[in-house]
C-alpha cells in the first residue's frame, strides 16, 4: 500500500510541475486582427446622452439611450440616436427643439459605456466623454495590480480583439480614444516560481501529508 501511495504522489508531482506556462504571446494566438479605431464614435443602446437647454429645464437632464435607439424622454423619442455620427445627432436635436424654441441655446454631452477589468485595482463600468483615452481610462479603475501588465492590455471592440502596449511611446498607443461598449482588459504576469512551482511544492506537501495520515493509521 505505502508503494502505491509513494508512487502516486511522485506522478502527481510530475504532472504538476510539468504544466506548460503561458508566455507572453500565450492569449495572443486566439486574438481576432486589429479592431478598427478609425470610424466615427457613435452612441449605443444603454449609453446616456446629457442634454442642457437654456432655461428649459424640461428639456435638460441626463436621458438613457432605449435598446430600441430612442432617447428615453416623452418628448425626445422622436429623435434616433445611435449609429450616427455626434455631429448628426445635435442638428437632429437641434431640428427638434427648433418647435419649441426658435433658436434654441443648448449643450449636449454624450456618455459612453465602457468595462474596465483583469489587473485593475477597481475593475467597473465606467461612464466616459467621447475622447477619453485608454490610458486614462485604466486610471480611473485605480491603475494596474503589482501584477498587472501595461504593455498588454486587451481591447475587445465590436467583436474584434487586440492588444494594446500602453508603455509604448507611439501616438497610436498613447492616444486611442475609448468608444461606446469597449471592453478593456488589463493582462497578468507571468511567474514560474509563483504560478507553476509555488502551487507544485503546495501540492506535493499535502500529499505528502495525507501519506503520513495513511502510515499512521495503518500502524
Amino acid at each position: 500500500m505505502m508503494r502505491t501511495l509513494l508512487r502516486a504522489a511522485a506522478l502527481l508531482g510530475l504532472l504538476v510541475i510539468s504544466r506548460p506556462v503561458m508566455g507572453q504571446s500565450g492569449a495572443a494566438g486566439s486574438a481576432s486582427p486589429s479592431a478598427s479605431t478609425s470610424a466615427p464614435a457613435t452612441l449605443a443602446p444603454g449609453d446616456i446622452l446629457r442634454i442642457k437647454v437654456w432655461r428649459r429645464d424640461e428639456f435638460s437632464g441626463d436621458f438613457v439611450i432605449a435598446s430600441d435607439g430612442t432617447i428615453t424622454h416623452p418628448l425626445y423619442r422622436a429623435v434616433r440616436a445611435v449609429d450616427i455620427p455626434l455631429s448628426e445627432l445635435e442638428s437632429r436635436l437641434r431640428t427638434f427643439l427648433t418647435r419649441f424654441e426658435t433658436e434654441p441655446a443648448f449643450v449636449v454631452t454624450p456618455l459612453f459605456r465602457v468595462v474596465v477589468g483583469g489587473e485593475v485595482r477597481q475593475p467597473n463600468v465606467h461612464t466616459i466623454v467621447p475622447g477619453t483615452t485608454l490610458a486614462q481610462v485604466v486610471a480611473m479603475s485605480g491603475g494596474p495590480t503589482e501584477r498587472g501588465r501595461l504593455d498588454r492590455v486587451r481591447l475587445i471592440r465590436d467583436g474584434q480583439s487586440r492588444f494594446v502596449d500602453l508603455t509604448s511611446a507611439s501616438a497610436v498607443a498613447s492616444h486611442l480614444e475609448v468608444q461606446s461598449g469597449d471592453q478593456i482588459l488589463v493582462g497578468r504576469s507571468t511567474s514560474f516560481f509563483r504560478d507553476v512551482a509555488a502551487p507544485a511544492g503546495s501540492v506535493i506537501a499535502a500529499f505528502a501529508a495525507l501519506i503520513s495520515v495513511v502510515v499512521q493509521l495503518s500502524r
